[in-house]
């Protein structure tokens, strides 16, 4: 019985030693995907899509610039003045197909041409243009500019898809790492177990109590949980190399030492880290979703597109009107008498290019409305898919945790009975070997659990607001 109670003792201790080891630093997931969300190069990356949205944006405005030109030309051969002709205009576009503009003409020479003959102070002009049918209620210009904008709303969204496919990928990184080391250290406390049951069955055979046999199964069973150690301390490397490479500081990528070791999430940690405490358990909300707000705003873009190629269909008509002066101070001398006009019109007879390119927009439109359908009736399936899973998992954790408590209580009383000369070696290790599985079993869907709210937190394209700001 002494030996018994020795034995149980020692299994307690090996079992909470590695929890209590100071030489081992935790590093929990909320400060994993701190560092993530603040210093992963990726994320200033699809920062770069907001700026490229935003010189988009100034490039098209751009389009509304106010313009100065000034031509200035001039000859002379052989001590004759031919011509001198400078004009200078200041444009100013506005937003519908109209543009005002004010001139100024000063034409001297000998041989100048006879229409830009002006007075000796030079001519002033002031006026409008206007597109009268193509160009009027949308043209090039302003299909720029609004197509611009929502370019910018879409640059957004595409970065908000980037950030929270970053963040789902480490956290699954960071769970697979956790995952291996509850196996290693699984097969450590079973290994540590298994030595103090050889060491303690070695003591009852010197005494007489136990066969040689016993001595050598209990050795094959310490050998075997240590092979299952090394592979798992071997898989637990490798995951943690996985998730230290999504661990970066000033641009410099970061690796895990080897005392560094995770730590399991609370469901609270969790939720705050990937800002899942908003959502109900009934939310099915998708229609802010990252990726149908830059499908909506394809859309949108694609739209104007097709308002400027029916815009096309009609004829070019453009009409310009300047009042003239040959002093600008005298505003009185802008009058209806002195005048310079101007009609244009042209059009195509089969229209053959137009309608082309209008039926082509129609098509682009027509398939960007297909894809948006069938991305929200799939981002619905996948959420309501991943909250069954999420629900189906909390079911099977409680399950496999009390199949746990059970093996436990089997295997000491396993143990308890070989002590005492009721049992065998062989029927222990059987129970051991179950108890391994189902830990094994209950690690794995813990984790599954764990990758489930993350994949909820990526199908619903969730961004933290601490990366957004």
């Amino acid at each position: 019985m002494k030996k018994l109670i020795i034995y149980l003792f020692c299994f307690t201790v090996t079992i909470s030693v590695q929890a209590n080891n100071p030489e081992f630093k935790t590093f929990s997931f909320q400060e994993y995907l701190g560092y993530v969300k603040k210093h992963h190069p990726l994320l200033k990356q699809a920062n770069l899509n907001l700026s490229i949205g935003e010189a988009n944006l100034l490039r098209a405005r751009g389009g509304f610039d106010p313009k100065i030109e000034v031509d200035f030309n001039t000859k002379e051969f052989k001590n004759t003045e031919y011509y001198n002709e400078l004009n200078a205009a200041f444009k100013v576009p506005i937003w519908y197909g109209v543009e005002f503009k004010a001139n100024f003409e000063n034409n001297t020479g000998e041989f100048l041409n006879p229409d830009m003959t002006v007075p000796e102070e030079g001519l002033y002009s002031a006026g409008v243009s206007i597109s009268l049918a193509q160009g009027l209620i949308i043209n090039d210009r302003m299909a720029s500019l609004k197509k611009a904008r929502f370019f910018q709303d879409q640059t957004k969204a595409e970065r908000d898809l980037l950030v929270n496919q970053l963040l789902y990928d480490a956290s699954i990184a960071y769970f697979r790492w956790l995952q291996a080391y509850n196996e290693e250290q699984i097969y450590i406390n079973f290994s540590k177990n298994a030595s103090i049951r050889l060491s303690a069955i070695k003591r009852s055979y010197d005494q007489g109590d136990k066969a040689a046999i016993d001595t050598l199964e209990a050795k094959i069973t310490v050998q075997n949980w240590l092979l299952g150690q090394k592979a798992a301390q071997l898989k637990r490397r490798k995951a943690g190399l996985y998730a230290s490479s999504y661990l970066w500081l000033e641009d410099v990528p970061l690796e895990f030492e080897e005392r560094v070791i995770p730590e399991l999430p609370t469901e609270d940690v969790l939720n705050s880290s990937l800002s899942l405490q908003t959502i109900s358990a009934d939310s099915l909300v998708i229609s802010d979703h990252p990726k149908l707000r830059s499908l909506n705003f394809k859309m949108e873009s694609l739209n104007v597109d097709r308002r400027l190629k029916s815009n096309k269909l009609l004829p070019k008509l453009d009409f310009q009107y300047n009042f003239l002066a040959s002093d600008y101070e005298n505003q009185y001398l802008f009058n209806t008498s002195n005048y310079k006009a101007m009609v244009n019109f042209s059009m195509p007879i089969f229209l053959r290019k137009e309608r082309g390119d209008l039926k082509l927009s129609k098509l682009k439109l027509q398939d960007i409305n297909y894809e948006i359908s069938a991305s929200s009736l799939s981002l619905r399936n996948k959420t309501v898919a991943v909250k069954t899973e999420i629900v189906s998992l909390n079911e099977q954790e409680e399950i496999v945790q009390s199949i746990v408590a059970d093996y436990k209580v089997l295997l000491n009383g396993e143990e308890r009975k070989f002590f005492l000369g009721e049992s065998s070696l062989f029927l222990i290790n059987s129970r051991e070997q179950s108890l391994i599985t189902s830990q094994l079993k209950e690690n794995e869907i813990t984790v599954k659990r764990l990758s489930a709210m993350a994949k909820l937190f990526n199908v619903l394209g969730i961004v933290p607001d601490v990366v957004m700001n």
